[in-house]
């Protein structure tokens, strides 16, 4: 637990500092993380980043006045509004995992074959968890 506790703490320096070398909070950051999956609502991604709606809807206003993400409204449900990130926020978010060097380097440290069993394990300790509760 040690170990993932502090490769985490490296990870989300190193990401922090990325997204602030461009702008950005980490906050926004990881917003434009989760949205390079792929549309999704709004009460969605609220829920993928514990936080509140209202936060959520605070956090995608600056990203669209910048031109990182743009409302859409669902095909399926006119209710529903889809977020859904723009060319000029994937070129964003590949610039800031580009700007993760400390993350880079020590996964550069690795083997490809050690990159690849990390990756697996993982994808079998964490996939199938259930997102973590709104509150502490």
């Amino acid at each position: 637990m040690e170990l993932l506790s502090l490769s985490l703490g490296v990870y989300y320096g190193d990401f922090t500092a990325a997204a602030a070398s461009e702008n950005l909070t980490a906050i926004q950051g990881k917003t434009l993380t989760v949205l390079r999956r792929g549309p999704i609502a709004m009460r969605a991604l609220a829920e993928i980043m514990a936080c509140d709606a209202s936060n959520v809807t605070g956090i995608i206003d600056r990203l669209e006045k910048r031109g990182l993400v743009r409302r859409e409204p669902s095909a399926s449900d006119r209710r529903v509004t889809n977020l859904v990130i723009t060319p000029e926020g994937e070129q964003l978010s590949d610039a800031i995992r580009a700007k993760m060097h400390t993350t880079r380097d020590g996964l550069n440290r690795l083997s490809a074959e050690d990159q690849a069993h990390l990756s697996t394990l993982l994808k079998r300790a964490f996939l199938s968890c259930p997102p973590p509760p709104n509150d502490p």
